[in-house]
């Protein structure tokens, strides 16, 4: 379980990060003023949707369904030099966060990979390097699938923010009012499985990108 819970914080927290700081240069300091950029995993947990929901779900589910939250990073989207542009940067940045943190811990897995036959055998087969080796694999998986997930399409997810953005104004007023709606529908559409058929192809074309991108450092995606 900490193997796991390293990566996720460290995920979560990039993740609100990015948007606030973001949204700073875009204009909008509502962020940075309330303390929220801030590398900090508890100003980012939410009692309820980081903590209690996800274990409940856990427990009630025997360890077959989890799902959870981060308190979203707060953004005054009035503020923004170009409201309508500007929003869907922010929104991409938590996602493009995610991505970012996967390339890093694939670049450290091929440098162990590179080191590792050099080292020490007695350092290699401690009680050290393998849950190392375990958390970066298991943040590469992570933060694919979180960015994927981000990206679904519907609001307040971050995918959802940018197709508010994309849409002409009716239809991205019309589409915006599913927001307070919206977790319901991602939590119906997970409960149901439906949701994975939607975040495969998104982790398929990250998975892509990153894989062009480790190319010159020997793959291992």
């Amino acid at each position: 379980m900490t193997v796991a819970a390293i990566p996720i914080l460290f995920a979560i927290t990039f993740h609100e990060v990015a948007h606030g700081w973001v949204a700073d240069k875009l204009g909008d300091p509502t962020a940075r003023s309330m303390g929220r950029l801030s590398f900090n995993p508890l100003a980012h947990i939410d009692p309820v949707n980081t903590v209690i929901l996800p274990i409940v779900l856990f427990i009630v589910s025997n360890g077959m369904f989890i799902f959870g939250s981060a308190k979203p990073v707060p953004v005054d989207y009035r503020n923004l030099k170009n409201p309508r542009r500007d929003s869907a940067i922010v929104s991409a940045a938590g996602p493009v966060m995610n991505i970012i943190l996967a390339i890093v811990s694939l670049l450290i897995l091929v440098l162990l990979y590179n080191v590792l036959p050099h080292m020490d055998s007695d350092l290699i087969s401690s009680k050290v390097m393998p849950p190392v080796l375990q958390m970066l694999q298991y943040g590469v998986s992570f933060n694919i699938f979180i960015a994927a997930f981000n990206l679904i399409p519907i609001p307040p997810l971050d995918g959802g923010r940018i197709a508010v953005s994309m849409l002409p104004p009716r239809q991205a007023y019309a589409y915006s009012r599913l927001e307070p709606y919206g977790i319901y529908i991602v939590l119906i559409l997970w409960m149901t499985g439906l949701a994975r058929i939607i975040i495969y192809p998104i982790q398929a074309f990250i998975k892509f990108l990153i894989s062009l991108f480790m190319l010159p450092f020997g793959g291992l995606m």
